[in-house]
């Protein structure tokens, strides 16, 4: 061996004598002690975890007040950050508009903000807030019109009368009317391009009807219907301080607030006018099977429900369990209907209730086309089980515990605090309705599930939708000892004059 090569060596080896065998007996007296706590018994199973109760939940506190104009404010303060958003709650939504006018409501949200204002038009707005890293939205829904701002608490005082000059006096400039109803028209023509959303939209025809406020759709003639003078009168109609809830929440002082809240809606002026009644509501289709044809389609999109309930009933809290029973990964209709008889991709329940007008019961879910028999069968199947037979006490326990855990996510910080405030004092519902919740979902029994099952749950009313290949689907729906009827979604095309 070369002489060089045997020197390097015997190098090499002295300092793995000298160094590296003592550095590692010392990290192995280091380790000893700590190697010998950790535990070497097998992992527990997840039901065997046990975990520390939640914390108990803390309000932050709150200022409410009412201006001489009738508007009503709610403030929040939260140094955590240097920021402030605002939130406004107006009474009207989609669901007041006139029949021939549908879509003159998501018109008025959209160009209040889009549109300028009477002292800056739309790309003063936009500038003035791109600079501030701020923004400026509005909205009207079904049931409510919203508006919000998000600012530095340092721009709060410009932002919150950029927000007032917006509720107040919007311009709704004629070239961003044509640009709305531009973009509601791309809408329209791609609304029958996902099977769910077809499901949607139909199954909402078939339990509330096709004229009503809570299932119509917007269509080409109607939004022909509607000029700029349309969203004015709305406008000037619904947007008035003591038809509107303000809520403000940030890093802000609350008398420092609360004058400039006086200063920018102060001069707002009131109408004075009864609100419209509510639309009434029945169910328009009872029993009976449903299928919108899409013969591209590989697999099948189901709905199987009907009219629902309201939030403040009683029968809420057990109504919450039961759903969670059927619901969800650890649910019956996961448990049997994908997991056991693997007839499903996904499948759920839920018992929607509503604040002011009854929600849905829907049970629903995608699968392959040639399943889509045995799936709706099954699906009919959980629905009469939780009805006619006792829940166990695991089952409830387990619902009860997802309903209890996901409480905690409603106080993750001040601003959930201040929209479930406006929610409910725009619905009318007690401040502490959230927590009549909890105590109603946790005195919750075996007893209280199956009675609410009974009493909500009606077979007979049970309407059936099937987005799909039909001629895919075998055994065909027919089997299921139904009527059949076939739902015509083809889109009616605009007018050319």
């Amino acid at each position: 061996m070369n002489p060089r090569r045997q020197q390097l060596i015997k190098v090499a080896v002295i300092v793995f004598c000298m160094v590296v065998i003592p550095i590692a007996l010392s990290l192995l007296v280091y380790l000893l002690p700590a190697l010998s706590k950790i535990p070497n018994d097998t992992p527990k199973h997840y039901t065997e975890l046990t975990f520390p109760p939640l914390p108990e939940v803390k309000l932050p506190d709150y200022t409410r007040f009412q201006l001489a104009n009738g508007l009503t404010v709610y403030l929040v303060e939260d140094h955590e950050l240097p920021l402030v958003s605002g939130t406004a709650l107006i009474r009207t939504g989609d669901r007041l508009e006139p029949g021939d006018q549908v879509g003159l409501a998501q018109l008025t949200g959209t160009v209040m903000r889009s549109g300028g204002t009477r002292q800056r038009s739309a790309s003063e707005l936009n500038t003035l807030l791109e600079q501030r890293a701020a923004s400026v939205e509005t909205s009207i829904s079904r049931a409510t019109g919203s508006a919000g701002f998000n600012s530095l608490s340092e721009d709060a005082e410009t932002v919150l009368g950029i927000f007032a000059e917006v509720l107040q006096q919007p311009a709704f400039a004629a070239d961003q009317v044509v640009l709305a109803k531009t973009q509601i028209k791309g809408t329209i023509a791609r609304r029958n391009d996902d099977p769910s959303s077809i499901a949607n939209r139909e199954f909402r025809k078939l339990i509330y009807g096709e004229a009503s406020p809570y299932a119509r759709t917007v269509e080409y003639a109607t939004l022909d219907n509607i000029s700029r003078a349309d969203l004015v009168k709305f406008h000037q109609r619904y947007f008035h301080p003591e038809n509107t809830l303000l809520g403000i929440v940030g890093d802000f002082d609350t008398a420092t607030m609360r004058q400039l809240i006086e200063t920018q809606f102060g001069n707002w002026q009131p109408a004075n006018q009864p609100q419209p009644p509510l639309p009434q509501v029945t169910q328009a289709k009872r029993g009976g099977i449903f299928v919108v044809n899409q013969p591209q389609l590989t697999q099948s999109t189901i709905l199987v429900g009907h009219l629902g309930g309201l939030e403040n009933s009683p029968d809420h809290p057990a109504l919450s369990v039961m759903n969670e029973v059927l619901n969800g990964f650890g649910g019956r209709l996961f448990n049997e209907i994908r997991t056991r008889q693997g007839l499903a991709y996904s499948v759920y329940a839920f018992w929607s209730a509503q604040p002011d007008y009854p929600g849905v019961f829907i049970a629903g879910g995608q699968t392959r086309s040639e399943a889509t028999v045995p799936f709706i069968q099954s699906t009919l199947s959980e629905i009469e089980r939780i009805r006619q037979q006792a829940i166990a006490p695991e089952e409830l326990q387990y619902a009860k515990d997802i309903v209890l855990n996901s409480f905690i996510f409603n106080f993750q910080d001040p601003a959930q605090t201040l929209n479930r405030l406006l929610r409910y004092a725009y619905y009318n519902y007690p401040e502490d309705f959230i927590f009549r919740y909890r105590q109603g979902v946790e005195a919750t029994t075996i007893a209280d599930v199956q009675r609410v099952a009974q009493t909500y749950l009606k077979p007979e009313n049970l309407v059936t939708l099937v987005v799909g290949n039909q001629a895919e689907i075998q055994p065909p729906l027919s089997q299921l000892g139904q009527q059949v009827t076939a739902i015509d979604v083809t889109i009616p095309q605009p007018s050319k004059g």
